[in-house]
């Protein structure tokens, strides 16, 4: 590298296969001063499996402020930094786009190197049309947050692509039924990976195969139709219309446990898990009454 100035690199990685990187991006991680990583322990597999020794440091969520400055100041003096995320573009759903933003306030050049990414690879094996899409990455932690984002989502027209974590997915899943409606989507997990399988069908359908099995690895959602499959939830809290009881009865209908049932329509609708099942066991008296 002949640059007088520094550059901050911005370099894709490999979202599961090795070999999912491309030539540039290895000969940067070679020649760079300094590679600033999210995640410090799988860059170094990354380096090891091409014999890379580059210096490393960590550039995360909760050191971006203060590691950042110290970035910026390398850069200012001449350093060639090659900024890498967890795992695919560095800059999509990572504190790289931080960085990369004040590298440019500060006219510090900042240069691309494209390659892998999580959500355009969902994206492209989902079999939805890809000429308009809308990436929203991932909905807000909290519930409620997350119910009133997918109240707006229903209205969309385009594609929809979204990360979510195993242990969340199946509550996802549930509110996307309740609010957006059955629409069709593709579930990718683990992409490139020994173990990648894209689950396609209807959100129930999709919904009622990872109530059986249970999720793991890191999942991508990609969602078609939602606009023309009105959700029967219309509060602004994004709560459905219907009774604790028949949300109960939605969810075992659709291959859920009693149990795992009353335990989501309870945090569904601030209910304690006991008042849940007080009004399951009540309507169920009240239907056995109706039928004598």
């Amino acid at each position: 590298m002949t640059e007088e100035k520094g550059v901050l690199y911005l370099c894709a990685t490999p979202i599961g296969n090795l070999e999912d990187i491309t030539l540039r991006v290895l000969r940067i991680l070679r020649e760079a001063d300094l590679i600033a990583a999210e995640d410090t322990r799988r860059t170094r597999k990354l380096l090891s499996h091409y014999g890379i020794h580059t210096p490393i440091t960590s550039y995360h969520q909760h050191n971006r402020k203060t590691k950042g400055e110290y970035l910026l100041r390398l850069l200012s003096e001449g350093q060639q930094i090659a900024l890498v995320s967890d795992a695919g573009m560095p800059g999509i759903s990572d504190p790289g786009a931080d960085l990369a933003a004040e590298a440019i306030k500060r006219q510090l050049q900042v240069v691309p190197l494209p390659g892998a990414s999580a959500g355009i690879t969902a994206l492209v094996v989902s079999g939805f049309p890809a000429e308009t899409f809308v990436f929203e990455g991932f909905l807000p932690a909290t519930r409620k947050s997350r119910r009133e984002r997918l109240v707006t989502l229903s209205k969309e027209q385009r594609v929809i692509i979204i990360y979510e974590a195993p242990h969340r997915l199946i509550r996802m899943l549930e509110d996307i039924l309740e609010i957006c409606g059955d629409g069709q989507v593709a579930v990718s997990r683990e992409l490139t990976k020994k173990h990648e399988e894209i689950i396609r069908g209807s959100v129930k359908e999709v919904l009622e195969h990872f109530c059986r099995i249970e999720p793991r690895g890191e999942f991508c959602l990609v969602l078609k139709n939602l606009a023309t499959n009105t959700g029967t939830a219309s509060r602004s809290d994004g709560i459905p219309d219907w009774k604790p009881f028949e949300h109960v009865t939605r969810l075992e209908e659709a291959g859920m446990q009693r149990k795992e049932a009353i335990r989501a329509t309870a945090q569904l609708f601030g209910l304690s898990r006991r008042e849940v099942y007080q009004l399951v066991l009540k309507e169920k008296i009240n239907r056995t009454d109706e039928s004598i």
